[in-house]
């Protein structure tokens, strides 16, 4: 058997990882290290991504708002604790040894994940007997059904909110209609412990993001001399490894999880932090002396006996009980965040006006601009984790092909289509289903084509003085992603009896949202490093994660209004599912255009905040050169 999202990623990583690699040998050795190292980090965050809405609803059977809540705090976590982690490097640790200390943790904690024990059960009381939902199969041929005695029977949902139970025999114990309030509904808890293992696990995780993303992002910068021009393809190229490593954490941890079990995707993911781990110790040596901290003897001075760095590495690990807490509350966590905002910014104000010239501080303003932006982006972009994640799977025909096909000894039919049909001996099965979680496939995908042309774009444009400058891409950016989520809602009137849209739709969708990503996310990367004072670059780049901490939170508030009821992770409704999910994408996909066109506007005063820190260095003849 071949899946064919498998057989597709393969196909396009030969294609675009062979250009992007030739392309990297003008470029610092070091470049290849955090290449792979952040591919290898991504890998394991976006396998644990693309399966934990799934997870939440399925195994644990949160409700959407509960699961949306738990998933923000999650990722609003994840990208507030590079402030801590930004600061310490900054300060004592350097950006090196914080990526080891962080990958260490992501380690344990994405092997942690694989620990999930026995799924919870939803249950049905009706006058004082209790009955089950047992979910048989997984992946697409997932199905659930109330258990009866010893049959189990289909049901759906009832226009008042209960149930009707398909093909009751007479002198059933219950009727074959149960209106809402005339039963009562339950869960049992089959592992007492699972719940508290992932929280556990999550804050491992949370805990090491914090360490390792802000500080490689910020060594790729100092890997670049002042004002060379290959700094903003070398970011693209950088961004490619973020999203090879997020394509195939999709594919692979994603179908694994959904078909064979959520331990062997997730612990597919630990595998690829340790090689993300390994991959960087390696190549020490390459990074050219970067990224070690600022004062190395500082670290060994020490108090009570401990040396500081040791300290540090148990304040990080002390963290982790704080972090269990936090990430249960999401109220708490929107408050955190309130604080860390406040603080940071206040933080680098003090520092804008007592040791940086004016120049120097419009320059600040404008990285903090473009962090503000970038929140805006997120909230809209990763609906992808959350209610884009849930409408592929509740509406969305993730059957490539209408129909089955033989060729020769192909056989290229979905999983529910096989079952239909009769296979002739010796052929070769191309599943050409995907599960819900592969479609997570199509942004990074799409970056694995587009990111090389996007460089090469931007390297014309630069080296010809004719490079539209970061506002205008910025505002591109909210455009695009806010088209992305008009395409779903223009293609209402194409839903299909089930209320399912054709997958074409949400591929279209992933390309805009991939489009605004390639114009905004890189770019705000290299604007950090190049608008920042070395003394600040990686507290501004922490910064730069706080935008998209924020976005993070307010995703997961705007994808509670796309909520829908479930019984076994399985929808009551799915043209109530379809309904609220397009009214939401219509609100917010408007949203994004409009402020797309007002950044625009902007961008003709903020452009001139930059005091030429866009500017870059070409040769004219030899031994000579041209600010252009």
């Amino acid at each position: 058997m071949i899946n064919i999202v498998i057989a597709a990623g393969i196909l396009v990583t030969i294609l675009t990882a062979i250009p992007v690699l030739l392309q990297m040998r003008n470029h610092p050795k070091g470049l290849f290290v955090c290449f792979f190292a952040e591919m290898w980090e991504r890998f394991s965050y976006y396998g644990m991504r693309a399966l934990l809405i799934y997870y939440l609803v399925r195994h644990f059977l949160f409700t959407d708002e509960h699961a949306n809540a738990q998933y923000g705090s999650y990722t609003t976590l994840i990208y507030l604790l590079p402030l801590l982690g930004g600061l310490i490097a900054d300060r004592w640790l350097g950006t090196r040894k914080a990526i080891v200390f962080g990958a260490i943790l992501l380690v344990a904690g994405h092997f942690g994940m694989a620990f999930e024990g026995k799924a919870n059960v939803d249950t049905l009381t009706w006058q004082g007997h209790t009955y089950e939902f047992v979910v048989e199969g997984k992946g697409q041929d997932r199905a659930v059904r109330l258990q009866i005695g010893d049959h189990r029977y289909d049901w759906s949902g009832r226009p008042d909110g209960g149930y009707h139970v398909e093909g009751l025999p007479a002198g059933a114990p219950i009727p074959a209609d149960l209106p809402v309030g005339s039963f009562t509904k339950g869960m049992k808890v089959a592992t007492p412990w699972a719940e508290q293992a992932f929280y556990l696990s999550v804050s491992l995780i949370i805990m090491g993001v914090g360490f390792m993303k802000p500080n490689i992002s910020s060594i790729v910068g100092q890997l670049y001399p002042d004002k060379d021009p290959r700094r903003d393809a070398g970011f693209q190229f950088y961004y490619y490894g973020i999203n090879l490593g997020s394509f195939w954490a999709a594919a692979l941890c994603g179908y694994l999880g959904e078909n064979v079990g959520w331990w062997a995707g997730f612990g597919l993911a630990g595998v690829g932090m340790l090689a993300g781990l390994i991959m960087f110790t390696l190549g020490k040596s390459w990074l050219q002396g970067k990224g070690e901290p600022p004062k190395p003897e500082v670290l060994k001075e020490k108090v009570a006996g401990i040396s500081k760095e040791n300290l540090i590495y148990l304040f990080g690990f002390a963290m982790v009980p704080v972090i269990f807490f936090l990430v249960q509350k999401n109220k708490i966590v929107g408050t955190a965040l309130t604080v860390g905002m406040v603080a940071i910014i206040i933080y680098v104000f003090i520092q804008m006006f007592t040791k940086y010239n004016v120049q120097e501080r419009f320059r600040l303003g404008l990285a903090m601009i473009l962090s503000g932006a970038s929140a805006i982006f997120f909230a809209l972009f990763e609906q992808a984790g959350s209610s884009l994640s849930l409408f592929a799977e509740r509406n969305t025909d993730l059957n490539i092909m209408k129909a089955p096909m033989v060729i020769g000894k192909f056989v290229l039919a979905s999983q529910e289509q096989l079952a239909a049909m009769t296979v002739p001996a010796g052929s070769i099965w191309i599943d050409m289903g995907m599960t819900a979680s592969q479609t997570q496939t199509f942004n990074a995908g799409f970056i694995l084509i587009l990111a090389p042309v996007f460089a090469a774009i931007f390297t014309f444009l630069g080296n010809r003085n004719m490079d539209p400058d970061p506002v205008k891409k910025f505002a591109f950016g909210l455009l695009n992603v806010g088209l992305g989520f008009l395409v779903l809602v223009w293609a209402a009137p194409l839903a299909d009896a089930n209320w399912r849209l054709p997958a074409l739709f949400l591929l279209l969708t992933y390309f805009f949202h991939t489009i605004g990503e390639l114009s905004l996310s890189p770019v705000g990367l290299s604007q950090q490093t190049k608008l920042s004072p070395p003394t600040i670059v990686a507290t501004m780049m922490a910064i730069w994660f706080l935008g998209a901490s924020l976005g993070q939170y307010v995703a997961a508030i705007i994808s509670t209004f796309a909520s829908t009821e479930t019984v076994g992770g399985k929808v009551l409704d799915n043209k109530s599912a379809l309904m609220s999910s397009l009214d939401t994408f219509q609100f917010i996909g408007w949203l994004g255009v409009g402020i797309g066109v007002v950044f625009f506007l902007l961008s003709f005063v903020l452009k001139k905040w930059s005091y030429g820190a866009n500017d870059t260095i070409k040769a004219v003849d030899e031994g000579t050169t041209e600010v252009v």
